[in-house]
């Protein structure tokens, strides 16, 4: 189905992009085989990193005409296989589109490279009083390109939304060649298709993007976090819809259950207030006026007192509201460092959330795995991740998949889908058709081959071959 990038193709990439800048030694080849996707592992054949769009163009130009795969590449933080080159081919890294191309202040935008670290432009946006809210867990080392390509979210998402609602406007390049130019300098555009959300979420397999516009907001002033403690993980999944009933939106509503929480201590070295607890929430509030968020603060520590929270804490200050949070952040990680594991990223209504974490236990019990759910309870985000533990190797293999299955027939049932911010990526494919009816695949299918009739960018994803 496609070419191998041999030497003749390598050294066309040599011409195009520099001889530094194209590599094929083991060791980078080995590098760039992985992301943060389970154990999984695939070696491209040649790892070229470009430093404009011009050369991106010719690369997939050269791509195209030889039929070889591309294998866009960000900070290789994906969950779900998006960077990995399962059919070999030509990884194209962005690493050194890494450069912040403005920021206006006036107009609440931003203009940067796909490679540019998240929290370095958050951070950049923060000196000048601005605000860039979608929070990856991963914000320290994803790049903004990968967070366009998964549409990335994280805890602050259900107050702020996720990337789609933060783009105007992208320069990308098509898996032909072409460079087009979407979206604008605007707030309200309906001219022609919406090229840029289309682009926004398709995991790398509709184009390389160049350049990214983006819209701000005003930095908030102030910031309060709440720890809520519970005697069982069902009274805490709970109380979340009841916080929003009240007419408050927190900037982050987090879930935890008793075993991410020592998981997080154990990674750290840290212990986590009421680290004893069965499930806690971590809630976040921010604005403009201080005596505001006390009185919101006030009314959301009646509510969890009144479903069944044990006992509540206040951080205030930035260090003990920071130190709360690494522990918060670095769940992800730890949990994935106990055995062998799955992470499913279920996403359902609020509501909703008590009955698929009941369902999720029930079925994890049912085939003897283990299961470790947190997640953003704000937006119905749940992190389902599933460890082979102490289970033995024929067990795990034997059963891993159905329960995976139930589980997503579960969220689907409940009104969800398999995937909020992670991606379907080539770890989740087998799964898609529980999601989507056969009708809504066709039609992406159609709308890949459109833009890429030879199937060479990033092929393996989404879809099952």
């Amino acid at each position: 189905m496609y070419n191998k990038a041999d030497e003749k193709i390598t050294e066309k990439l040599r011409e195009i992009a520099g001889r530094d800048s194209v590599f094929t030694d083991e060791e980078n080849l080995k590098l760039y085989s992985k992301d943060y996707t389970e154990n999984l592992s695939y070696n491209p054949e040649v790892i070229v990193k470009p430093v404009n769009t011009s050369q991106v163009s010719s690369i997939l130009k050269l791509a195209n005409e030889y039929r070889i795969p591309v294998i866009p590449r960000g900070g290789g933080t994906g969950l779900s296989g998006g960077a990995l080159a399962v059919y070999g081919g030509i990884c194209l890294s962005m690493e050194k589109f890494n450069r912040i191309i403005e920021i206006d202040r006036e107009n609440f935008q931003a203009v940067a490279e796909p490679g540019v670290i998240t929290q370095v432009l958050q951070e950049e946006c923060e000196k000048q009083g601005l605000y860039y809210p979608p929070d990856p867990a991963s914000r320290g080392s994803s790049f903004l390109g990968g967070n366009l390509a998964e549409c990335s979210g994280g805890p602050r998402a259900v107050k702020y939304g996720v990337t789609k609602d933060y783009i105007l406007g992208i320069e990308f390049v098509t898996p032909t060649g072409e460079i087009i130019n979407s979206g604008a300098r605007v707030l309200k555009n309906v001219t022609g298709y919406n090229l840029t959300q289309l682009l926004i979420g398709s995991e790398g397999t509709l184009g390389v993007i160049t350049k990214i516009i983006f819209r701000l907001v005003p930095l908030p002033k102030f910031r309060k976090v709440l720890l809520a403690a519970y005697n069982n993980i069902e009274d805490c999944a709970k109380t979340v819809s009841k916080i929003f009933q009240a007419g408050i939106t927190p900037s982050a509503l987090e879930l935890m259950e008793n075993s991410a929480m020592q998981a997080a201590e154990k990674q750290l070295g840290k212990k986590f207030p009421n680290g004893e607890a069965a499930a806690q929430l971590l809630i976040e509030v921010d604005g403009n006026h201080e005596e505001s968020l006390m009185n919101d603060i006030e009314l959301i520590g009646g509510i969890v007192s009144e479903n069944g929270a044990y006992d509540v804490l206040l951080a205030e200050d930035n260090q003990k509201m920071n130190e709360i949070w690494a522990l918060r952040r670095c769940i992800g990680e730890a949990v994935k460092s106990i055995s062998e594991y799955k992470e499913e990223d279920t996403v359902v209504p609020r509501t909703k959330i008590p009955d698929l974490i009941k369902g999720v236990k029930e079925i994890s019990s049912k085939y003897g795995i283990t299961t470790i759910c947190y997640g953003h309870a704000g937006d119905g985000n749940v992190h389902v991740n599933i460890l082979k533990d102490k289970l033995d190797e024929e067990s795990w293999q034997k059963n891993i998949d159905t329960a995976i299955r139930e589980i997503f027939t579960l969220t689907v049932s409940l009104g969800g889908t398999i995937s909020g911010e992670h991606g379907i990526g080539y770890s989740q494919k087998s799964y898609l058709p529980i999601a989507l009816g056969s009708s809504e695949i066709e039609l992406m299918k159609k709308i890949k081959m459109t833009l890429d009739p030879y199937g060479i960018m990033n092929p393996g994803k989404i879809f099952s071959d």
